[in-house]
């Protein structure tokens, strides 16, 4: 007999994608706001985001989440900057059709700035523990946390 504990060899991951994408498209949605439509439309695409957002970050460390939060505030900065430069300068300088590459640097800002939000906030409701925690052994035990403390 092993004394192996078995674990799951799956990937969170596909949560993450599918509110990423699921933030682009609410970014894109909105961009004409003469419809009601859409901007119900994109509010409700955002919630999914949000949900799946809430699914990964139970299922992950405090430190993988912190480390996420902090690398989709970089890409949202960096992404940024092209919006200083100005969208059509980049559809510009960049070979294919400026619309599209609009559109597209659009989607990527709105998908990297909500993301980086949901995730820091979800961090927020695990620091100060509003959720269940989805930490290691060795965490739950230097928190002091361990089902065999000494009270």
């Amino acid at each position: 007999m092993h004394d192996v504990i078995p674990t799951s060899l799956r990937s969170d991951r596909l949560l993450l994608a599918v509110s990423f994408a699921c933030f682009a498209v609410a970014g894109m949605a909105t961009g004409t706001v003469e419809a009601l439509a859409p901007t119900i439309g994109a509010t409700a695409v955002a919630i999914a985001g949000v949900f799946c957002v809430a699914q990964y970050a139970t299922r992950v460390s405090r430190r993988t989440l912190a480390g996420l939060a902090g690398a989709f505030w970089l890409g949202f900065l960096a992404v940024a900057a092209l919006h200083t430069v100005g969208l059509e300068t980049v559809g510009a300088t960049v070979p294919g059709d400026g619309a599209t590459i609009d559109r597209s640097v659009t989607a990527v800002t709105w998908a990297t700035l909500l993301t980086a939000v949901a995730t820091t906030t979800f961090l927020g409701f695990r620091e100060y523990g509003a959720t269940t925690s989805a930490d290691s052994p060795e965490e739950q035990v230097l928190e002091g946390d361990s089902e065999y403390s000494t009270q």
